[in-house]
């Protein structure tokens, strides 16, 4: 999981460089900027997985959303679907409100979502 942690620190970098101001993030592009990496994070956890315990090879990884939620399904989540709940809950917060609508720049929502990044990584690797 060295690739998408890599990613998931990139995004931290991004935010850090982000002034503050009471417990809002100012520049909404760069928050934005970080959700999108940080959503990249957690694709490519995926895709490290389905390549090191599956034998995927790069060209036969997801290539869109559905594909990774049937991967999560077939491979991932097979005795329990917390595991695709929280790539959903994932998707839906980095990827539609943080990074596509730029809906969260309060610091905390913004923390909240990276550590629920790091934990989806770390369930998976």
């Amino acid at each position: 999981m060295k690739e998408s942690l890599r990613y998931l620190n990139n995004a931290k970098e991004i935010l850090k460089a982000i002034p503050v101001e009471d417990t809002t993030y100012t520049d909404i592009k760069h928050v934005r900027e970080a959700f999108g990496i940080a959503y990249l994070a957690v694709l490519e956890a995926i895709n490290e997985y389905l390549i090191a315990n599956k034998g995927f090879r790069k060209k036969e990884l997801p290539k869109s959303v559905d594909e990774y939620r049937k991967a999560l399904q077939k491979y991932l989540a097979v005795r329990d679907g917390k595991l695709l709940r929280e790539f959903e809950k994932l998707y839906d917060a980095l990827h539609i409100a943080g990074y596509y609508r730029g809906l969260i720049y309060d610091v905390d929502m913004v923390k909240d979502a990276l550590k629920a990044t790091k934990s989806f990584i770390e369930k998976i690797g």
